[in-house]
């Protein structure tokens, strides 16, 4: 999740539009095989982004690579082990737990929002009697997304604003009031629209559904059984744990312009839509095991891979916190791009859970995850 205007929906949009398959499929590279993928690292890095990371796995082996820089200012490299932040990869684990509920019967996905938040969904047309948990996970929802408001925006994402406000903490509440201020996108169940509020909504159902933190969930249900060492829910801490590079920023809409290193700074502005951190070995041991059934019963993944099929980019679908695409040469993967101040990154895997990648740039002014993942799979042909 990102305060930058439509941050996380470029990320997405990038790893959808340009990863549709064209009528003649490249040739697959052969596993093993990563040159591809570490030319096209290099050159976004020559496109001006200060670093970028990848990790993949599959049947030959694993491949962790790392180019440019973790710091302008000393010119230390990009380490392949960095920690960073995952932004909207953060609403896969939350739409996992939510299903895991689902699955334990303490909640059902049918459920609407109003039952488990009574009137938080209130105002300008907003009704969360009319809205279901799926909708929530899956964007059908209609609800404003509170990382569109324009104030917010620039309170958060302008320089000035976010070099003022940086460590403020702000309750999850605070952000759905923001949403409240405005009209729904739409009725509810009859378009598709990315909203940062939606998963806002699905921590705090979490937390009524359990008594406990949404983190606390996600630690005991999912970070611990696949022990994911650099994985962690931060709260309102600011601090970004080695290893780890700086993560840079240019604070405008502008690809130009001065970089600000925005490496500390609160999360709670992002909550359940996107403060998890994580690597890149941890992300793809996360996918892997969610596509091979390790971490919901049948049914579950089932629903959680059943895309809408509406209002998405060709080439790419949109189902419970897990984003389908379709590569040029023919191959599928299952995963969730994330874009926060500082950080864009992308994690992925085949349906089989056999070919995974997780790739992050320390610069949030480019989000062209989709050039690696085309390399990794595909050997960057289309």
């Amino acid at each position: 999740m990102s305060a930058r205007t439509g941050l996380v929906a470029a990320a997405v949009v990038t790893a959808t539009v340009a990863l549709a398959a064209p009528a003649v499929a490249a040739p697959v590279p052969p596993h093993g095989d990563h040159r591809a993928t570490q030319a096209a690292m290099d050159a976004v890095v020559k496109g001006g982004v200060p670093g970028a990371v990848a990790r993949a796995e599959d049947d030959s082996g694993t491949w962790k690579a790392a180019s440019g820089v973790g710091d302008i200012g000393t010119g230390e490299p990009r380490a392949a082990d960095d920690r960073y932040r995952v932004g909207s990869i953060t609403k896969t684990f939350v739409a996992t737990v939510v299903l895991q509920l689902d699955a334990e019967g303490v909640l059902s996905l049918d459920d609407t929002v109003d039952e488990w938040l009574p009137g938080l969904v209130r105002g300008n047309g907003h009704d969360g009697r009319d809205i279901t948990l799926r909708q929530l996970l899956n964007h059908t929802s209609g609800i404003y997304n509170y990382t569109a408001d324009e104030a917010f925006t620039r309170t958060y994402s302008s320089k000035d604003g976010f070099l003022e406000h940086r460590y403020d903490t702000l309750s999850p509440r605070q952000l759905v009031r923001v949403a409240m201020r405005h009209e729904p996108d739409f009725t509810p169940g009859t378009s598709w629209n990315y909203s940062n509020t939606n998963y806002v909504l699905a921590g705090l159902v979490i937390e009524k559904a359990t008594g406990n933190p949404y983190g606390d969930e996600i630690r005991h249900r999912v970070i611990e059984p696949l022990g994911l060492r650099a994985t962690l829910v931060p709260g309102t801490s600011p601090e970004l744990p080695r290893p780890s590079g700086r993560a840079y920023s240019k604070l405008s809409e502008k690809t130009t312009g001065p970089t600000y290193d925005v490496t500390r700074l609160n999360p709670s502005w992002s909550y359940a839509a996107g403060e998890m951190i994580s690597d890149s070995g941890d992300l793809i041991r996360f996918y892997s095991a969610l596509l091979k059934g390790r971490i919901l019963p049948e049914k579950q993944l089932a629903e959680m891979k059943t895309t809408t099929g509406i209002g998405i980019l060709p080439g790419a679908s949109y189902g419970l916190g897990l984003i389908e695409r379709d590569l040029s040469c023919g191959v599928t993967v299952w995963g969730h791009a994330g874009g926060v101040h500082g950080s864009v990154s992308d994690a992925v895997t085949t349906e089989d859970g056999s070919h995974s990648l997780a790739v992050n740039f320390n610069g949030d002014w480019v989000s062209d995850t989709a050039s690696v993942i085309e390399a990794e799979f595909c050997g960057g042909g289309k």
